[in-house]
């Protein structure tokens, strides 16, 4: 599902200008984002199957999956001034909801996923990306609950459907990783292929 939406993201961004237009570039990072989520699958099932590495973490895969949330951040912001959430952010009520929402969310992942991590600086790969997964995610997720609350009075006509799909997809997207980062903190024994992360997963490479 990632790999084809990757591609078929890739295919309508062009339609929509490419990179010359801001929701070419929105729907062009998407794209990159769900592209980079199918190469870290296929290097995490080739670590685990061809050669053996039962926790292939952190690996090459996980750089892959890094930049996947580096591009949806690069896509929600630009989705977001195609939603109108700079002219949102002149008035009182939009400035308090863009410190809020962040706020909230950055929060939240700290109390459920970092509160009790120990700091070990003796492997900095691991530290980046055990704070740098969260951090990110929430910044992409913040920006989309952003365009979504600031922004809904403002979107019309036939782009409301589908940019409030691709915020409520992102949504998804956040849910899974973070889903998948607690229950791996709390018991990596008790994750297994086919079980609900994966469906959220798959929910979320739909949207």
């Amino acid at each position: 599902l990632s790999l084809l939406g990757g591609v078929m993201g890739w295919i309508f961004s062009r339609k929509w200008g490419g990179f010359k237009s801001t929701l070419g570039k929105s729907i062009g990072m998407f794209s990159l984002g769900l592209l980079a989520q199918f190469l870290g699958q296929v290097l995490y099932n080739y670590y685990i199957f061809v050669l053996g590495v039962d926790e292939p973490y952190p690996s090459i895969g996980d750089a892959s999956y890094f930049a996947s949330v580096i591009f949806y951040i690069y896509g929600v912001w630009y989705l977001a001034k195609v939603s109108g959430v700079k002219n949102s952010l002149k008035s009182l009520n939009g400035k308090l909801k863009a410190i809020a929402i962040p706020t909230i969310i950055l929060l939240s992942s700290y109390l459920l996923l970092l509160k009790d991590y120990e700091l070990d600086f003796s492997n900095k790969i691991i530290l980046f990306l055990d704070f740098g997964f969260p951090i990110g995610q929430a910044i992409y997720v913040s920006i989309a609950f952003m365009a979504l609350f600031i922004s809904k009075d403002i979107l019309g006509g036939m782009m409301r459907k589908p940019i409030m799909l691709l915020i409520i997809a992102l949504i998804f997207q956040y849910v899974a990783d973070f889903a998948f980062s607690y229950q791996f903190s709390i018991n990596p024994e008790s994750t297994y292929v086919g079980d609900f992360l994966d469906y959220l997963y798959c929910a979320a490479y739909f949207f």
